[in-house]
């Protein structure tokens, strides 16, 4: 087993490089990620090739969709007698449940094999996103007993080259702090009726209910996921519309041995969670790694963010407890990530430290309208930088200052 190895944006040129690696040593077993927030991935290899994988928020929800998108034919009740399983049909899915059914159904001729392996690969796709979209991720590697049957070998570069273009469609629409496992609900009809044609309002209170996401709504109306987070984002930007979580559909097999349910326990070591973690936004690498030593120096816990694109997702991730933001950035500015980080009730009160070269007297009252909470001017030095997150968190009252520096 190789494990516990963080990585930061695990994007499309990390993730093709380790596949590679994992190709060239012919590894048969289970890889597996995990994200800040302990959110779990898990891959299936098979002498270095990639079979399947699954996990993540929405395992069950992401399978559905995919089945209906690619197996048009299997309508609700069909769909619940082909999930009516004998005990001994149940005990053959020990492994991961949906594989092995999908398996199961390639074997009693009920779907074709190519039909098992689209579905597949827009599942693992949507994964392949999901670790995209994090801001880190840590890794291990475990040697297993391999899945039954391989229905598919996966060409992970050409995977990784779509997810890549799907995430470069993201980020170019500016909405890279937005998640797809996300479903759009209505906060505010009467606006929405004012703003939309009769058909298009009555087409939106259909499908922004709460409960569909942006990837089954996406499916739904065969559009790219781009297009619909595009068309809404007017609408959540103006509070009408709200993205929130959505808990993930139940297993549709009740006879399913856990075996086939629980995944595999992975232990990741972590840092203590009793002491601070603070953020530092900043396209610039010098200035995180200036921040990052004397931060950890001071045996709080750090984490840089040099995309702002990724700031808000990572943030709402991670939750620090305190945030450094740099003023200029390309494509965004510490203003505009300010005044959206006060919207949310998560940082409301966090403390937030605007970070400039140019210590002005308009930049400081602007940035005291958007909710900033201090003002630090670079070049940034250990003992203004440790001033200020003293005063903040107040953090005499949790460790004595002698306990922080020692």
């Amino acid at each position: 087993m190789v494990g516990n190895v963080p990585i930061k944006e695990f994007d499309g040129s990390k993730q093709t490089k380790f596949f590679d690696a994992l190709k060239n040593t012919q590894f048969s077993g289970q890889f597996l990620l995990e994200d800040p927030t302990g959110q779990k991935w898990i891959f299936y290899l098979y002498l270095g090739r990639l079979l399947y994988a699954t996990g993540g928020v929405h395992p069950v929800r992401r399978w559905f969709r995919n089945l209906g998108a690619y197996c048009p034919h299997i309508d609700r009740p069909t769909l619940r007698e082909m999930t009516t399983l004998s005990d001994n049909e149940a005990k053959s899915l020990a492994g991961c449940w949906e594989y092995e059914l999908l398996r199961l159904w390639v074997e009693t001729k009920q779907i074709t094999r190519e039909q098992a392996a689209q579905i597949i690969r827009a599942m693992v796709c949507e994964i392949l996103f999901d670790v995209t979209q994090a801001s880190q991720v840590i890794f291990l590697t475990e040697t297993t007993t391999p899945l039954k049957q391989q229905l598919v070998f996966l060409d992970t570069r050409t995977l990784v080259a779509n997810v890549e273009k799907q995430w470069l469609g993201w980020q170019k629409a500016k909405v890279a702090d937005r998640l797809p496992n996300q479903a759009p609900i209505i906060k505010n009809l009467e606006q929405l009726r004012q703003q939309t044609s009769p058909a298009s309002y009555q087409a939106l209170v259909r499908l922004l209910n709460g409960t569909y996401t942006l990837r089954d709504i996406a499916l739904n109306r065969k559009r790219d996921i781009v297009d619909i987070i595009t068309l809404l984002l007017p609408y959540v930007q103006a509070g009408i519309v709200e993205l929130h979580d959505v808990h993930d559909l139940p297993i549709p097999i009740h006879n399913l041995p856990q075996a086939a349910i629980k995944p595999p326990e992975v232990s990741f070591s972590e840092n203590d969670l009793n002491i601070p973690l603070i953020a530092c936004i900043d396209d610039s690498p010098a200035v995180c790694q200036a921040m990052e030593k004397i931060l950890t120096s001071a045996k709080f816990r750090f984490i840089a963010i040099q995309n702002p694109l990724r700031a808000i997702t990572t943030l709402l991730a991670r939750k620090p407890d305190l945030v450094f933001l740099d003023l200029v950035m390309p494509d965004t500015n510490g203003y505009e990530i300010c005044a959206q980080l006060r919207k949310t009730s998560l940082f409301r009160d966090t403390p937030i430290i605007i970070l400039t070269g140019n210590d002005g007297v308009i930049d400081r009252v602007r940035a005291k309208v958007v909710g900033s909470s201090d003002f630090l001017a670079k070049p940034v030095n250990a003992e203004t930088v440790l001033s200020v997150v003293y005063k903040h968190l107040k953090y005499s009252d949790k460790m004595s200052k002698s306990t922080v520096v020692g």
